[in-house]
């Protein structure tokens, strides 16, 4: 069935669009004498950004994943992931854009190594730890880096989805096997890069402070707004009439990654935050201090969030098949990764004169608006069901 964009949906992502252009503007312009306002500014913008990239990411992950365990489950809803990771070639302008200006405003106060007097001894400004950290955190090499990453990413992305489209106009097993070989060596990339830009892009805003966990950490929050997306997406389609292959089942296995993946960031979060509590290293502890003391109850807030909710909502059989619970705890959950990340941003980069006003909020929904209408417009340009896949008779079955 091909899908088309219903007018109410239209009006939606345009309406989001331009009251977060206006809330933006409007930020911008009642902050205009605050002299932190282009750190704030371009912070905000990371925040937003990096958040719907990561979503897309996560779904490109997820889809390899699939590919790469031959799941035959997944078939009937393949082309929703893929909607949802073909908002990467924007995310990854986005990013190109953002990092561009900061990297030509020396770091801008987010990331304050790329200031060279931070690296010159006779600067007044001179920091010992930040040039022993020279050889890998500078502009040359975070520029390699990065573009090694995007590059990687897009790669994959592109070829996922051509054959995608070519095999429902072939079909039989060689293109599958293909996406299998491709799709796990996507997960060993993945496996590193994961890691490796998070370390660039966030950790380093805290140039002090590493966790070998961060990684991780940052990875089990884009799987599960990832996931979120997935389930929220799959029942707004099924409510519209589309998707008729899509049964219970499958929601039921949405929810459940949904689930899974609320407490793999739950145990990663407590997992680091008690190992650098319990250690009491001033070094480590830095990072939570600065959190706690002008994050408190957003900061707490956010993990009980992202930790309580799919647990309390999310526990039973039922509640992963019920369109209103998911729909609810989905758009919670959203909430607080979203803030999440902002934290893990503005903390390092204005640190107590930080907080959520009109330009954060008109920021998020810019970039919530673009996405929706992105993945709803990428979903319009091939059938929703696979027509060739070679697993799609057992995922048109799937019962459990």
């Amino acid at each position: 069935m091909e899908f088309k964009i219903a007018n109410k949906a239209k009006t939606l992502t345009l309406s989001l669009m331009v009251v977060g252009v206006l809330f933006t503007a409007l930020g911008v312009i009642s902050n205009m004498s605050d002299h932190h306002i282009v750190t704030r500014v371009l912070g905000s913008s990371l925040v937003s950004a990096f958040f719907f990239f990561s979503i897309g990411l996560g779904a490109l992950f997820f889809l390899a994943l699939q590919y790469a365990t031959e799941t035959g489950w997944y078939a009937t809803v393949k082309r929703l992931i893929e909607g949802i990771a073909g908002f990467l070639p924007y995310g990854i302008g986005l990013l190109v854009l953002i990092f561009g200006v900061i990297t030509l405003l020396d770091g801008a106060h987010i990331y304050g190594w790329m200031d060279p007097e931070v690296t010159d001894p006779s600067s007044h400004h001179y920091d010992e730890i930040i040039d022993g950290k020279s050889f890998y955190l500078n502009k040359t090499f975070f520029w390699i880096r990065t573009i090694v990453y995007l590059a990687v990413y897009y790669v994959f992305w592109q070829g996922f989805r051509k054959r995608s489209l070519e095999e429902d106009k072939v079909g039989g097993t060689e293109l599958h096997f293909r996406n299998y070989r491709k799709g796990a060596l996507f997960l060993v990339f993945f496996a590193v890069f994961s890691s490796t830009s998070s370390w660039d892009w966030l950790m380093s805003i805290d140039v002090h402070w590493f966790s070998t966990l961060f990684g991780w950490y940052v990875f089990a929050g884009m799987w599960c707004s990832s996931m979120v997306v997935i389930v929220l997406l799959a029942l707004y389609l099924k409510k519209q009439g589309y998707l008729p292959k899509v049964n219970e089942s499958h929601i039921h296995d949405i929810g459940k990654w949904t689930f899974a993946t609320s407490f793999l960031w739950s145990y990663l979060w407590f997992s680091q935050y008690m190992l650098i509590w319990y250690a009491n290293i001033p070094e480590e502890t830095t990072y939570y201090i600065a959190r706690i003391e002008n994050f408190q109850v957003l900061y707490f807030t956010m993990f009980i969030i992202n930790f309580a909710f799919p647990m309390l909502l999310l526990m039973s059989r039922d509640a992963k098949r019920h369109a209103g619970i998911l729909t609810l705890v989905g758009l919670i959950i959203l909430a607080g990764h979203w803030a999440d990340v902002y934290i893990m941003i503005s903390a390092g980069t204005l640190g107590a004169n930080a907080h959520i006003g009109l330009l954060e909020i008109g920021m998020a929904l810019l970039l919530a608006g673009a996405f929706i209408r992105i993945v709803l417009v990428n979903l319009t340009k091939a059938p929703l069901t696979p027509v060739n896949h070679p697993f799609l008779d057992e995922s048109i079955h799937h019962d459990i």
